[in-house]
C-alpha cells in the first residue's frame, strides 16, 4: 500500500519548513503540487517524478497523486502554509474513496496567519479568526456574512486572498464590512511575500487599509478593539497586564 503526505512547506523558504515537512519530501518518491510551490523547493524535487498542475487543477493533482500511491508509490503533496489551512489534505480525503485504500498522512506547515503574525509583532495575542476572500469557491454573501460577525464577536482577523486582478476591490468591499461595528482608528496591519525575496510588512488603521493595494501575495491582520500599534509593531493584549 502507498502513502501520500499532504506537506505544509510553510511561506516557502527553508527556515520556514519544520524538519517533519523536509523529511517526508525527501523520503518520497513523488512529489506533487501547484508549479508555483515547487519552485519553491527545487533541490528536494531533484531525482524525483513531478506532478504538476496549475491554479484550479487542485482535483486532478490530488488523483493523479492518488494513483501514484496506489501503485505503491509514497507521494508528497505539496502545499504552501499548512496543508490543512486552505490546502490539499482535505481534498485528498474527500476523493480517496474513489481508489484502493492508501495511507494519508497531513505534515502540519507554518501557515500565513502564524508567519505574517511573527513579522508584524503580535496581533494575534488573543482569539483570532481567519477568513478567505476569494469567492472563487465560496458565495460573497458568506464571505461578508462571516466578516460581519467576527467583527461584532471583536475577534482578531486575519484575511487570506485579499485581492487578484479578477477582484481587485474584495479589500475594500471586506473593510466596509469591518467598518460597520469597528472604528476607522482600529490598528491594523499587512504582509507581502513572507519569506520570499521583497518580504515586507506595515501598520496602518482599518481606515487605511480600505486603500491599500493588496493582492495574492498580502497577507492582512485587522486587530481588535484592544489591538495598538507600539514601536511600530502591531500587539493585540492578553489581558496578563491586568492580573
Amino acid at each position: 500500500m502507498g502513502k501520500v503526505y499532504v506537506v505544509g512547506i510553510g511561506p516557502g523558504n527553508r527556515e520556514g519548513m519544520t524538519l517533519q515537512a523536509v523529511s517526508a519530501i525527501r523520503e518520497s518518491t513523488v512529489i506533487a503540487g501547484y508549479t508555483r510551490y515547487l519552485e519553491l523547493i527545487p533541490d528536494l524535487c531533484q531525482g524525483k517524478r513531478i506532478i504538476s498542475t496549475p491554479m484550479t487543477g487542485e482535483a486532478k493533482r490530488c488523483r493523479m497523486a492518488l494513483q501514484a500511491a496506489q501503485e505503491g508509490a509514497t507521494v508528497a503533496m505539496v502545499c504552501s502554509g499548512d496543508a490543512g489551512v486552505y490546502g490539499m489534505a482535505g481534498l485528498l480525503y474527500e476523493l480517496s474513496g474513489e481508489f484502493a485504500p492508501v495511507e494519508i498522512e497531513p505534515v502540519p506547515g507554518v501557515t500565513a496567519a502564524c508567519s505574517g503574525a511573527a513579522l508584524l509583532g503580535a496581533p494575534l495575542g488573543h482569539d483570532f479568526a481567519v477568513i478567505s476572500l476569494s469567492d472563487l469557491l465560496t458565495p460573497w454573501e458568506l464571505i461578508e456574512k462571516r466578516l460581519d460577525a467576527a467583527a461584532k464577536a471583536d475577534f482578531c482577523i486575519c484575511l487570506y486572498n485579499p485581492a487578484s486582478k479578477s477582484r481587485p476591490d474584495h479589500l475594500k468591499r471586506a473593510c466596509e464590512v469591518l467598518l460597520r461595528s469597528r472604528r476607522p482608528e482600529n490598528a491594523a496591519g499587512v504582509v507581502r511575500n513572507i519569506g520570499r525575496e521583497g518580504q515586507s510588512a506595515q501598520t496602518m488603521t482599518l481606515g487605511e487599509l480600505s486603500s491599500y493595494p493588496a493582492d495574492m501575495f498580502t497577507t492582512v491582520f485587522v486587530g481588535n478593539t484592544q489591538t495598538k500599534i507600539v514601536d511600530g509593531k502591531l500587539v493585540t493584549p492578553r489581558g496578563y497586564g491586568n492580573v
